[in-house]
């Protein structure tokens, strides 16, 4: 900014402009991209009020984890709760109907899908011959389908979030969506086993287990793997720890249940019992009932994970923060100085760390065990950012009575990003991606420089949109 006479200027594009004016034009063209954008998703791209993850730019091909059918709608993110979500923020940013209503329209495809058991799982299908359809709660699935409810990659937490947003921005006067949170929320309360932790995967209440402490295998993990029921089983895979705890956060904010205050402490209470003894004070990804680390998929073998413990610790900090119990911050200088001590040449951690030497775990090509990280398969993410500063300054803080809120993933933009932001929309209302190699969720099968649309471009350029306007 440059400022003469008392007046400010704002320089964009080289040029100055008086800021009260430029303000007020940037916002209009803001307002404009935000209904632009949502307009093409909710006239052009929905099918049955839901979404999948990506799209041919003529919409001919959907992709989801795969290709979908025509009548098919994907709920694992970024699917239909990602639109939706990003739909109701638009709409509160703006107050456009039109944007409320595409959010609603999006919550009553996801409640389509919901399960028997309560949850859901990836997908719905929507078609005449339920090819691919589940045993979902309205009746109009298949009646021998499955009845997986999943908190696996975020599904049920997702959808649960979603809803449970509209419910409260509807005034909680629309009774399909209400009575979907309220049977879901029963459905995850159910799912939480006696020590606190959850199952990948449930289709009723889940079994009565002792409440033990994690301890390490006292057989050859490495060759007595492959438990087949390991989604029974209590699972950090994948932030589970992290997303279930947001929707418990975010019932108990709209709801005030305090059933899922209690939930809380229980699940600070799995991580307090989960943490390995020494020499490796962190966390693995998935436990038997026994809770030492056990193999989940071919690729997931017994081990301390990188990724998971940094989830458990800032799990536990907001657990500390809602109980006001010390218990649950015993963790942190033992677990932090053992990740900093594992952190990797490049400052990232490794997903896993083999039991006991500690010695970065990863697979060959053909799933062998290994040290190196020369020869992986190229689906999965090896290596996480470290995020232990932050964990560590969060610590402080909170030790200090102060308030910590974990950090949007979003960057927040200043002008002259919503002006490059905008200018990439097209006359469509698109924001076109074009594929470079870079590894997507889905593994979709893009040629190097094929254009295609994407429901998470989508969702994040609206939500950085909305945060400019609300600053």
């Amino acid at each position: 900014m440059k400022r003469f006479t008392g007046v400010v200027l704002l320089s964009l594009a080289g040029a100055f402009y008086p800021t009260s004016t430029l303000r007020a034009e940037l916002r209009t063209d803001v307002e404009s991209a935000i209904k632009r954008a949502c307009g093409y998703f909710q006239n052009q791209v929905a099918v049955h009020g839901g979404y999948v993850y990506y799209y041919s730019p003529d919409l001919q091909t959907r992709l989801g984890e795969g290709r979908a059918t025509a009548d098919q709608i994907w709920l694992q993110p970024p699917g239909t709760p990602t639109v939706g979500m990003a739909f109701l923020t638009a709409f509160e940013a703006t107050q456009d109907p039109t944007l409320l209503k595409a959010a609603t329209a999006a919550a009553e495809a996801a409640i389509y899908g919901q399960l028997q058991s309560g949850g859901w799982t990836n997908s719905v299908d929507f078609s005449a011959d339920r090819a691919n359809a589940a045993l979902y709660r309205n009746g109009k699935g298949r009646k021998k389908g499955p009845n997986n409810s999943t908190l696996d990659d975020g599904i049920s937490q997702s959808v649960l979030e979603f809803l449970m947003r509209v419910d409260q921005r509807l005034g909680f006067k629309h009774e399909q969506i209400h009575e979907a949170v309220v049977v879901g929320m029963e459905a995850m309360l159910k799912a939480q086993f006696a020590n606190g932790g959850f199952p990948q995967v449930w289709t009723g209440g889940v079994s009565v287990q002792p409440v033990k402490s994690a301890a390490y295998p006292d057989y050859d993990w490495r060759t007595e793997n492959r438990l087949k029921n390991y989604w029974d089983m209590y699972t950090l895979n994948d932030d589970l720890v992290i997303t279930v705890s947001q929707t418990l956060f975010t019932a108990l904010e709209i709801y005030h249940d305090d059933r899922y205050r209690q939930a809380l402490a229980k699940l600070g209470d799995f991580l307090l019992l989960a943490q390995m003894p020494e020499p490796q004070p962190a966390w693995a990804q998935q436990y038997d009932y026994e809770m030492r680390p056990i193999w989940a998929r071919k690729f997931e073998p017994p081990a301390i994970s990188g990724r998971e413990s940094q989830g458990a610790l800032e799990t536990l900090l907001r657990v500390y923060q809602l109980t006001g119990d010390k218990k649950y911050l015993a963790p942190f200088q033992t677990a932090v100085a053992y990740l900093q001590k594992s952190l990797l040449p490049d400052g990232q951690l490794a997903r896993y760390y083999e039991l006991q030497t500690n010695k970065p775990l990863y697979m060959t090509e053909d799933y062998k065990l290994t040290n190196s990280d020369t020869n992986v398969p190229k689906h999965y993410g090896w290596k996480t950012d470290a995020r232990l500063k932050e964990i560590e300054a969060a610590y402080r803080t909170v030790t200090a009575g102060g308030k910590w809120t974990p950090p949007s993933v979003d960057e927040v933009l200043d002008d002259d990003g919503v002006l490059r932001v905008i200018g990439a929309l097209d006359k469509e209302g698109r924001w076109v991606s074009q594929f470079d190699g870079e590894r997507l969720v889905g593994q979709p099968k893009f040629r190097p420089g094929e254009a295609y649309l994407a429901s998470a471009v989508f969702a994040q350029h609206i939500r950085e949109l909305c945060a400019w306007l609300r600053r």
